[in-house]
């Protein structure tokens, strides 16, 4: 029997339409952003259809992840900051002015390269992500896992899960409310 872990991302933040703001004034837009659920669309057919086949529910303890899984009509099972997103860092500069999406591109690019004000570095999150997934493989033991976690995050989780022989069966990109499944024999070591 093989065993299965889905990584869903959370769905579309609600999150009001913001005007171009600076590196420094990223502090108060990230507060907000981690602050918030999620906007009012319902869950996609085909996330709703998956997250059914899960036995173990799992998310982090964002409130975007959280109002996730009650869109879909689920109760976690484990909440847990272990499988939050890897925070953006943010910067103390004025100028220049962009929009929160695109300093949030380069803030992600400049953590890749090592600068982490106020954060965890890259391999203190590696390491997050490690122990993220043994913890799933633990609850996979118990039956179909869902994680309703985070962009970034998973995709660290997911690499951790392949380097430990677990296979990608199905992706559908890595918008909101994507998913990745993984799957392994029972007949294999974790």
């Amino acid at each position: 029997m093989d065993r299965k872990i889905i990584l869903m991302r959370h769905g579309q933040p609600a999150l009001a339409v913001s005007k171009k703001v600076s590196a420094l004034d990223m502090e108060g837009w990230i507060k907000g952003y981690n602050r918030a659920g999620i906007t009012d669309q319902p869950a996609p057919t085909a996330s709703l259809q998956l997250a059914t086949t899960a036995r173990v529910i799992v998310s982090s303890t964002a409130p975007r992840a959280l109002s996730s899984l009650q869109a879909l009509g689920l109760e976690p099972s484990h909440v847990d900051a272990l499988f939050g997103e890897a925070q953006l860092p943010y910067g103390q500069w004025k100028l220049p002015r962009l929009s929160p999406f695109t300093w949030a591109f380069i803030l992600r690019v400049l953590w890749l390269c090592g600068y982490s004000r106020n954060v965890e570095t890259v391999s203190a999150a590696r390491l997050r992500a490690s122990m993220a997934a043994q913890r799933l493989l633990s609850l996979a033991s118990e039956g179909p896992v869902l994680l309703l976690g985070h962009g970034f995050m998973n995709r660290m989780i997911a690499k951790e899960l392949m380097a430990k022989g677990w296979t990608r069966q199905h992706q559908n990109g890595s918008r909101y409310w994507s998913a990745a499944v993984f799957a392994k024999s029972n007949e294999g070591q974790d």
